[in-house]
């Protein structure tokens, strides 16, 4: 069956989100062969994000113009989302599954009167060709559950670095369709909005996003400081990764809340995991047990996180990580 989808796409810092173009992915599979992919973009000079949609497959890019650093508020893009919605009455609406997409996605649900899937991993059609079936973690990542909508309209968040996306390349713009043709200006209509956004701070500028991070380097208790995470750092940049943290260290002072990795922090799905001085608590194995590969560096060789890891190396993490580093540039082809 054919269905029209509509993917609500976020940009951070003036750049299109991998996990907008991984919602393209899903919402293809969502849509069918003769289905629909609409994808949605509010912002400055878009043209470059709306050729990127299109190469990612989206059939439709609808485009809202916003002055350069406007600041995000869940209003605004409520408001947008939801006109975006009326006019094209789509079967579902796709978003990441990121503090935008947690913030919009019940909203909308509620709007719209529609049932709501959050943090999906997979999508599959059902034997009848005709159903989908959503998996979705549930209980910490300890078990999974399959999901299936009986009517429409559906609101769906997916969770980065689980839906194959095709790479950003030179030639996106050269090899896209015709921009043009394919662009359907949008203004929404005025609303009186309850929030205003004075300033924005940010901790952690410059670094990946973790959530769409295909590399994360997290230290735990056992970096024993501030400057411990120095060489965790070191290593996370070599490998071209971000830096986590487990709820332990962040509690401890020795970074910020904002890397902090697990049950009360950000759910993370790199294809590389390194845990450094983590001990490998539930509560942290809950953030980061779907990594692809999980390398474990801990001098306890009884701790809990060597159980999941797939390697794991028993030894001071002030002794091993630099050596990691140094072979990584070492192994790293000239720039």
């Amino acid at each position: 069956m054919s269905r029209d989808i509509l993917v609500i796409a976020e940009r951070r810092d003036g750049s299109l989100r991998q996990v907008s173009l991984e919602a393209i992915a899903a919402a293809r599979t969502m849509a069918g062969e003769d289905g629909v992919v609409h994808a949605f973009v509010a912002g400055d000079a878009l043209e470059p994000h709306v050729r990127r949609l299109l190469a990612a497959g989206a059939d439709r890019v609808h485009t809202a113009a916003r002055p350069a650093g406007e600041p995000y508020t869940a209003e605004k893009a409520f408001r947008d989302a939801s006109g975006v919605a009326a006019r094209i009455r789509p079967a579902a609406i796709v978003l990441g599954h990121t503090a935008i997409g947690r913030e919009v996605a019940p909203r909308l649900a509620a709007a719209l009167d529609a049932g709501q899937l959050s943090d999906v991993i997979a999508i599959e059609r059902e034997p009848d060709g005709d159903g989908l079936r959503f998996t979705r973690p549930i209980y910490a990542g300890k078990a999974f559950e399959k999901r299936v909508f009986r009517r429409e309209p559906w609101v769906v968040t997916i969770r980065p670095n689980n839906f194959p996306a095709p790479a950003a390349t030179a030639s996106d713009a050269a090899d896209s369709p015709a921009v043009d043709s394919a662009v359907v200006p949008f203004e929404p209509d005025d609303v009186d909005l309850r929030t205003v956004v004075r300033g924005v701070v940010r901790r952690t500028a410059g670094q990946t996003d973790l959530a769409e991070a295909k590399i994360v380097v997290s230290g735990g208790r056992g970096v024993k400081s501030a400057d411990g995470f120095k060489p965790l750092e070191e290593l996370a940049a070599a490998l071209g990764g971000a830096v986590g943290a487990s709820r332990g260290a962040c509690d401890a002072g020795y970074c910020d809340y904002a890397l902090q990795i697990g049950q009360t922090g950000k759910v993370v799905t790199p294809e590389l995991y390194i845990a450094c001085g983590i001990s490998g608590a539930i509560q942290h194995l809950a953030g980061m047990s779907q990594s692809r590969v999980i390398v474990a560096i801990n001098k306890d060789p009884e701790a809990p996180i060597f159980k999941i890891a797939d390697y794991g190396i028993v030894g001071d993490l002030f002794e091993v990580v630099p050596l990691l580093s140094e072979e990584v540039r070492r192994l790293a082809p000239p720039r």
